[in-house]
């Protein structure tokens, strides 16, 4: 018996072509937030607004700076550079103050009757000068810038960059016998700057007490002691505290000399007429009569 197969009915086509097609439920749409809008509207305001505000703050703040910056007189110097602005800005606020530079065989062959001022605002006064390093290091153009100081009516003063890992007595020496000061100079000037690499700060500080011990005894003077603000709060200041300060810092937001520092080297990117390239500035915490009280007799 043969098995009969089951017909499966014909879908007549037209049927199926307009046979509705089941409609699809919309899909709700997330309405926008409002709250979500206007917490955006304010952040851009607030951005906005702090912005401006500091951009007032600043053109008030320094506005010193930015009017020497966009002088015609700082657009016909040869090297110009942004930090002209704090350099400009930092003189115009110590107007009362002496303005110093100090330099090195890095500044080459200074041409020393060409220096008057810095960015013609400010005559030059004073200068110091490094003369030696370390145990036997002299600098090479220690003879020449110390002559040319002098001729040019410059206060000057003569400076040892100290090298802790070298033996202090011997960096003395090498000091007095290379340089000879008399009435008028600033007195000898010891440059700390280096952490010691073998020893303890301890050490160091032993090692330059005896440094300004054999120099103050040849010259009769105390030194001058020079380094970073940070160096010398950390690991000089409770060591050392009855010397005559010079102080490096050079942050852009420092605008004002320290009361217990007698002098600051504000900046190392100054330019000066007679000098090829940038050269350290200084300012005197006072005027004319009170650095001479500071000389040697």
């Amino acid at each position: 018996m043969t098995a009969t197969k089951k017909r499966t009915p014909n879908k007549n086509p037209i049927t199926v072509v307009n046979t509705p097609r089941k409609k699809r439920t919309p899909s709700k749409r997330k309405k926008k937030n409002s709250s979500n809008v206007f917490w955006k509207r304010l952040k851009w305001t607030v951005i906005i607004v702090l912005f401006v505000g500091i951009g007032i703050w600043f053109g008030i703040t320094f506005k010193d700076g930015l009017k020497y910056f966009f002088s015609s007189e700082r657009k016909e110097a040869n090297d110009k550079s942004i930090f002209d602005f704090r350099t400009a800005e930092v003189i115009q606020r110590h107007q009362h103050k002496m303005i110093g530079f100090d330099v090195s065989h890095y500044q080459g062959i200074i041409e020393w009757d060409r220096i008057d001022s810095v960015n013609s605002q400010k005559p030059l006064e004073f200068v110091f000068i490094r003369a030696t390093m370390g145990a036997d290091g002299k600098d090479k153009a220690f003879e020449l810038n110390w002559k040319g100081a002098g001729a040019n009516h410059f206060l000057r003063g003569a400076y040892h960059y100290y090298r802790p890992n070298e033996n202090s007595l011997i960096q003395a020496k090498n000091f007095i016998e290379t340089v000879k000061l008399t009435e008028g100079d600033f007195p000898p000037i010891l440059d700390i700057e280096e952490r010691p690499k073998s020893q303890s700060m301890d050490s160091l500080r032993l090692g330059l007490q005896r440094w300004i011990d054999a120099v103050e005894k040849h010259y009769n003077a105390k030194p001058i002691l020079y380094s970073g603000e940070n160096y010398y709060t950390n690991h000089l200041k409770d060591w050392f505290p009855d010397h005559i300060l010079w102080i490096a810092n050079y942050n852009f937001f420092v605008e004002e000399i320290k009361p217990e520092w007698h002098f600051w080297q504000f900046t190392e990117k100054g330019i000066v007429s007679g000098i090829d390239g940038k050269v350290d500035l200084n300012i005197y915490n006072g005027n004319k009569s009170e650095i001479r009280k500071l000389l040697m007799k």
